[in-house]
């Protein structure tokens, strides 16, 4: 498999998951039946977008620009590892495609719900995963990092 290919595989699997999240935590308001059949329906629409979103957003290069650079983030707090952040990043990442079209402050209080689902590990509570989630929005958002606004 080349090198594109995997980037569109992992791509339309972010989406997927992303959009499986949303769908089930819509779907929810209708009981077991209905969360089932949204996670269906979101990880469908999901996995489209997310294949669309790698052919312009690398995955891999995102993921890689972040790790390198994360610990020149202004929100960045000493002594915090890579796993920590990593999940928030990621967040940024598949929530821009399945909110495509709005704007990162109209959704942050959704962003904060998905975060506390989906955070793993992280031992970042919202306030300090905000920024890293927010840097990753508008990574994809503009197709390039915004290393000339916040970073270095």
């Amino acid at each position: 498999m080349t090198d594109i290919k995997k980037e569109h595989v992992v791509g339309t699997g972010t989406g997927a998951i992303a959009g499986a999240v949303a769908g089930g935590a819509v779907g929810a308001l209708a009981g077991p039946i209905g969360m089932a059949a949204g996670a269906v329906v979101g990880s469908m629409l999901g996995g489209g977008a997310g294949n669309s979103l790698a052919e312009v957003v690398n995955p891999t290069v995102y993921a890689d620009y972040w790790k390198e650079k994360y610990l020149a983030a202004p929100y960045y707090q000493a002594g915090r590892p890579w796993a920590d952040y990593q999940p928030a990043y990621d967040l940024g990442y598949s929530a821009y495609t399945s909110h495509r079209g709005k704007d990162f402050d109209d959704i942050e209080a959704e962003l904060q719900a998905d975060w506390d689902a989906t955070r793993g590990n992280s031992k970042l509570a919202w306030v300090d995963a905000r920024g890293a989630v927010h840097d990753g929005w508008s990574y994809v958002e503009r197709g390039a990092p915004l290393e000339a606004n916040r970073l270095m």
